[in-house]
């Protein structure tokens, strides 16, 4: 059986998973061999609903006040349990793709600890996009949150899985040569499962999500030739926006 183990290697997944994509602070070690990196893979579309959860939560405190309170607390929590490191992947390959120039000097500008024009103006951007969307959805906020960061995460361990890699080094890597592809399978089957239970309409946001991935899959081959850990956060920011973007106009129809 899948939780089965013996050893919690699945538990100890989850808790890697928590590491990697949050700043949660649970403080016990695991070793980041590629078994638990695997399992972990399974976890990131749970993980992800936590983080957007935990904006929705932060919304309907602070949103007593009024709704752009409670928008702006919301994305802040987030920010804050992600710690931006996916804001930094994406300001780092807007960075060097907008940059125009060959795959080893792309490659050089994303990994420069200094950030440029493009990543400063991604991140505002960014960031005002969303504030816009949180401001302006209806319903339960805690599950939309929820679900669109969840999206993301989905489609961002589909990519790891089964999309090539720019180069052998980094988180990114590690994730990618771990050969997670089974439990991502369980991943997505059980994500569906939810999705489907809750309301078959919101499986809309999740297949523009995918669509993204694939559309910044073809880019970034383009570039680069593979992804990268910058590209993966990159790609789950934009798969972010694109959720809360079609969740936005699927609400009208409801």
């Amino acid at each position: 059986m899948l939780w089965n183990t013996g050893e919690n290697k699945m538990i100890d997944g989850l808790i890697v998973s928590i590491q990697f994509l949050t700043r949660l602070p649970i403080k016990k070690s695991i070793d980041f061999n590629d078994e638990k990196l695997s399992k972990s893979i399974f976890f990131f579309p749970l993980v992800g609903m936590i983080i957007g959860g935990i904006g929705g939560l932060f919304y309907y405190i602070f949103g007593y006040f009024n709704e752009n309170i409670g928008s702006f607390f919301a994305l802040l929590s987030m920010i804050v349990v992600t710690g931006a490191l996916h804001l930094d992947g994406l300001s780092d390959t807007c960075d060097g793709f907008l940059s125009y120039r060959d795959k080893n000097k792309v490659l050089e500008i994303m990994k420069d600890s200094r950030i440029g024009a493009f990543g400063v103006i991604s991140i505002v951007l960014d960031i005002l996009l969303k504030y816009i969307l949180i401001s302006n959805l209806e319903g339960n906020i805690p599950l939309i949150l929820g679900l669109a960061y969840g999206n993301s995460r989905l489609v961002i361990a589909y990519i790891m899985s089964t999309k090539r890699i720019a180069k052998e080094d980094g988180i990114g890597y590690m994730f990618h040569r771990s050969n997670p592809k089974k439990y991502t399978l369980f991943g997505v089957i059980g994500y569906l499962i939810i999705v489907l239970v809750i309301n078959p309409i919101y499986l809309i946001p999740l297949f523009f999500s995918f669509f993204v991935g694939e559309v910044i899959t073809k880019i970034t081959y383009k570039k680069i030739g593979g992804f990268t850990g910058d590209v993966y956060g990159a790609t789950i920011e934009l798969g972010e926006i694109i959720s809360l973007i079609i969740f936005l106009g699927v609400l009208k129809w409801i």
